[in-house]
């Protein structure tokens, strides 16, 4: 008997999993495309892993006639996710792109003298899988090492494990919508939102949310109660009714020494189409100003509007990835362009503990 219950509660779970692996995929199914299915699938081989954004790019870029009905399977499954499911399509990723064979419709051509010939028409079907992949980003930390010992979490709280997942996401909610709303109100002509880092602390009956900021008087200049407005946008999102929400906000001395900023100030002078070494030399310019021992800069994409992608990168000072008493600051962050979707991915080495 016990062993009985024991298979029926690994059942249970292993069903659960499932249905929390369900919840994070969406897909969308096209029948019955007048095409055939060799040239949708030379379509579908170009966007198959790729992320909904770059897709999107990839698609009306491309000059084959199957990218249309393409393009709106992809754009429909996208709108399921948000909808429906309130997933951010900044996170989606196509894990599935398939094409069956459909019916073959017959018509007659007709000619001159009551004359006529038959036409084969391939049809086919497009099923698109969408994956929300925040979760998965969320866990792989690239100064996972130093976690603990040099330094500490961003998000402190307890949780069972059946409700760890949810803990992630509301996190993850909360760090969204406190982006949003810098950026709809803080109005800087260089871009930049210079949000360090989020810090949550979650008890019982209270969350405690400290954002460190490099530059905070741009937010709370002129408008004095912006904070009780961002905890109200907050607790609206979130449907907080037992729970207290504080917001508290911390400058940053040097706020060009944190990789944060500085993406965001790499990706301004990107969108402004300036020189990514100038704007990179500018960033490190910028660093030695705060008193950092070595950073290391890597930009990925279509640099300068090239045809073809590669990866540059310029490192100045010492930068000992592999030393575990080191206390490295990593940052990756992603711009959209008109040439592309670029990578930045910035590693600053503060001190050695």
């Amino acid at each position: 008997m016990t062993n009985m219950l024991r298979n029926k509660n690994k059942d249970l779970e292993v069903r659960k999993r499932e249905k929390e692996d369900i919840k994070t995929e969406v897909y969308a199914l096209s029948q019955s495309i007048s095409m055939s299915a060799h040239k949708a699938r030379r379509v579908l081989d170009q966007i198959r892993g790729r992320s909904y954004q770059e897709t999107l790019m990839i698609l009306e870029l491309m000059p084959y006639r199957a990218c249309y009905p393409i393009f709106k399977v992809i754009y429909s499954a996208a709108a399921n996710a948000k909808h429906n499911m309130g997933l951010n399509e900044e996170y989606l990723v196509i894990i599935k792109a398939t094409v069956d064979e459909g019916t073959t419709v017959k018509k007659l051509k007709p000619r001159a003298r009551g004359r006529s010939y038959p036409i084969k028409r391939p049809t086919c079907h497009i099923t698109i899988v969408l994956k929300n992949i925040s979760l998965y980003e969320e866990s792989v930390v690239e100064n996972s090492i130093g976690l603990g010992t040099i330094q500490g979490h961003h998000s402190l709280w307890f949780a069972q494990p059946k409700n760890y997942s949810k803990g992630l996401q509301e996190d993850q909610k909360i760090r969204e919508c406190i982006k949003n709303y810098v950026q709809k109100n803080m109005r800087i002509s260089s871009g930049v939102e210079g949000i360090a880092r989020i810090e949550i602390q979650k008890r019982i009956d209270l969350i405690q949310i400290i954002i460190h900021m490099g530059f905070p008087k741009l937010l709370v200049e002129g408008k004095p109660r912006r904070i009780e407005e961002l905890q109200m946008n907050v607790q609206k999102e979130l449907n907080y009714v037992n729970r207290k929400l504080n917001i508290t906000i911390t400058r940053i001395t040097k706020p060009y020494g944190h990789p944060n900023i500085l993406a965001e100030f790499i990706a301004g002078q990107l969108r402004n189409r300036v020189s990514f070494r100038k704007a990179i030399k500018k960033a490190i310019e910028l660093t030695e100003q705060a008193d950092t021992k070595g950073i290391q800069v890597q930009i990925a994409g279509r640099i300068d509007g090239k045809e073809i992608a590669r990866v540059e990168w310029i490192r100045e000072g010492r930068v000992p990835l592999q030393t575990i008493r080191a206390k490295i600051d990593y940052c990756s962050y992603r711009v959209r362009t008109i040439y592309g979707v670029l990578g930045i991915k910035i590693w600053i080495f503060v001190d050695e503990e």
